[in-house]
């Protein structure tokens, strides 16, 4: 009985005293106006991130939207983390953690799965410089390697693209050594068209070009008007005249497919043929067969 009335005193003395309400309610305060301040600057830097690309829009020399959008967000997640960092730090100070320790610790940590995570390590730093360089972006038609297709998600460690045909690839930032990226600048539809010996190659040519002044202004995808270029080769039992199209970016195989079905038509309504294999034979009268055999023997 007598230790349970020690206990109590010994609590009440603790849990009232005044200078230990006034020491929490000091901490919490102090908590609560470092989490406002890292609020504050938070809001504070993503506006001037904000304005700061606004005025570099006006500027003569600019970055592309995609690059900036990008370097938006990544600045503000910069931002974000930083002032969260030094913000938990502060709270943790203030609880009388000891922060020195476990700032020594997790260098420690992070020195170890550096040096075991090197791949690792080399896939962010890579990512990062993707991202920063806008090299690629999601949505853009790019070749990696053997891999081609519209990248569907690019991150700190891998990259996503898929195939036109469903396969989707997850390639290691660090892999990317090189790539092509089709969706930057505009395509060219390339298409031969094969005309035989017989016909007349100016009427072809002339009927195609008439044909594509039309063709221009029915696609807005093509930019300014497809050009004969001319004869291209000159094969067995045909002649190959190329047209090019000057079309927007991954626009130029739709836009291929169309000349070709269109140009068909062209032709047929100008009655010009396509070429087809020819076998042409020869006859000598009525030589009879070893006449024919020995003349041609003889070199006759």
């Amino acid at each position: 009985m007598h230790y349970i009335q020690n206990y109590l005193h010994h609590f009440i003395k603790k849990w009232f005293d005044e200078e230990l309400w006034i020491h929490i309610g000091e901490t919490v305060l102090k908590i609560i106006v470092v989490l406002i301040i890292a609020s504050f600057i938070i809001k504070v830097g993503k506006k001037a991130i904000h304005k700061v690309f606004q005025v570099r829009a006006k500027a003569p020399l600019r970055f592309s939207e995609r690059r900036e959008a990008t370097l938006v967000r990544l600045l503000n997640n910069a931002l974000t983390y930083i002032v969260g960092f030094v913000a938990i730090v502060t709270v943790l100070s203030l609880l009388t953690i000891n922060v020195q320790g476990l700032l020594a610790g997790a260098g420690i940590v992070g020195l170890a799965v550096g040096f075991g995570a090197q791949s690792l390590v080399k896939d962010i730093i890579s990512g990062f410089f993707i991202i920063f360089e806008d090299q690629f972006s999601v949505g853009d038609y790019v070749s990696i390697g053997k891999n081609q297709g519209v990248v569907e998600e690019i991150g700190l460690r891998t990259t996503k693209i898929k195939n036109w045909t469903g396969e989707l690839y997850i390639i290691p930032n660090g892999n990317i050594t090189e790539v092509t990226n089709f969706s930057i600048h505009n395509s060219i539809a390339v298409v031969d068209v094969h005309i035989p010996y017989e016909e007349n190659i100016d009427r072809a040519e002339q009927a195609i070009q008439e044909f594509l002044i039309s063709f221009a202004e029915q696609h807005d995808e093509v930019i300014g008007e497809p050009q004969v270029l001319g004869v291209q080769t000159l094969g067995t039992s045909h002649v190959t005249l190329r047209i090019a199209a000057e079309t927007l970016p991954m626009a130029h195989w739709e836009i291929a497919r169309s000349l070709n079905k269109e140009i068909k038509k062209v032709l047929d309504e100008h009655h010009i043929q396509a070429p087809y294999p020819k076998m042409v034979t020869y006859s000598r009268g009525d030589q009879p067969y070893h006449q024919i055999y020995k003349g041609d023997h003889d070199g006759r």
